[in-house]
Order: C-alpha cells, then structure tokens, then sequence
C-alpha cells in the first residue's frame, strides 16, 4: 500500500509539473486558503515566495521530524562509518582473515543502513502531499500576477516570470527553501539530542 501511494504521488507530481490544466486546478483550490494570507494581491511577489517556501519547507521538515529517530540514524550511520573504515584498513593490510569476517557481516550493516533509508522513503509520498499543491499555486500565482519584475543588485529589472533553464522565480524558490529547511531540520536534531541527553542524566535512557 505504501509503495503504491509513493507511484501514485511521483505521478501526481509529474502530472501537476507538466499539466497547467491540473496545475491550474489544484492551484486554484489550494489558493482558497494561500492567497488571502501570504497572496497579498499579488503586490509583493518576493515576500510571497519567501513564506510560501518557508510554510512548504517547515511542513515537511515538521513532519518528518516526528517521524523520525535522529538518535538511532546516527548511531546507524556511526556504525556503517566505522564498519566501512575497518574494512577499507583491512583492504589495505591485505589481511585476508580480517576481511573475510567484514564481509560476513556486511549484510547485517547494510540492513541497518537501509531499514534508516527505508523509513526516510516511506514519508515521501506525505511530504509530496504538501510539496506538490503548494508548489502548484505558488506556479499559478506567478503567472497570474501583474508585475513579476523585482530588483537584485545586478538588475533593477528582473522578470520572476523569465526562463533560465527554469523560471526566475523557481529559482528564488530554492534559494529561500533549502536554507531555511537545513537550519530548521538542524534545529529540530538539535533538541531532539539534547533532549535525549537531559533524559540519560536524569537517569531515563
């Protein structure tokens, strides 16, 4: 059931990328509740993009946060660190023994790593569930408004709406989402180890 939804979504995803008549539709009814708040009639497309790439990202970053164990995926990933550091030594002693009982054991590493890799994939299709119709009406928003034209210390004209590669204001997108996603997530592990921390000292590992 999980892996169908996870098609059914990458689907949806590519349909909403390529189909401006579904793009149009899910735009407009998500901008039922977008555009009287962070829309501003369209007069500030900046400002606009801004929350619309912080409320996406800080959605999905939540909610992967609690789903997931930052603890446990970095004991995982401490564990395959050493494991592959003890390997490649053994590789290059050419101790045969030591590397044939590595390579033994490899397996149950590697499960370890995929069952952390696994429960990442599994909340895919519910990040996309938010990724996807905020994306779809911040696209027809863009196209919609007036005057996409912002000025940038190269540029005292610069079209949102223009195509390099993708759209200027995909662009300006990214550039506001992926920043603020990695200092939040940061964030969220942050307390998460230090809450676990409080919780060792007072004796409830």
């Amino acid at each position: 059931m999980s892996r169908f939804f996870t098609i059914f979504m990458f689907i949806l995803a590519v349909f909403v990328l390529f189909d401006p008549v579904l793009r149009e539709a899910l735009g407009n009814i998500v901008g039922m509740g977008l555009a009287p708040v962070i829309g501003f009639g369209g007069n500030y497309p900046t400002l606009t993009l801004i929350l619309a790439g912080m409320t996406m990202t800080g959605l999905t970053i939540v909610v992967r946060h609690f789903f997931t164990d930052y603890v446990q995926q970095a004991e995982s990933q401490k564990i395959v660190s050493a494991f592959n550091k003890e390997l490649r030594q053994a590789r290059l002693e050419n101790n045969t023994f030591k590397t044939k009982k590595l390579m033994e054991q490899q397996p149950k590493i590697m499960e370890k790593s995929m069952k952390m890799t696994g429960s990442q994939l599994k909340l895919m299709p519910v990040t996309m569930l938010i990724v996807v119709p905020i994306f779809a009406w911040v696209a027809v928003f863009m196209y919609h408004i007036t005057s996409p034209l912002i000025a940038v210390p190269w540029s005292y004209n610069v079209d949102l709406n223009a195509l390099n590669l993708f759209p200027n204001w995909v662009l300006l997108y990214s550039l506001i989402s992926i920043p603020f996603g990695q200092i939040l997530s940061r964030l969220l592990r942050y307390y998460d180890f230090r809450k676990r921390l409080n919780e060792i000292a007072a004796g409830n590992p």
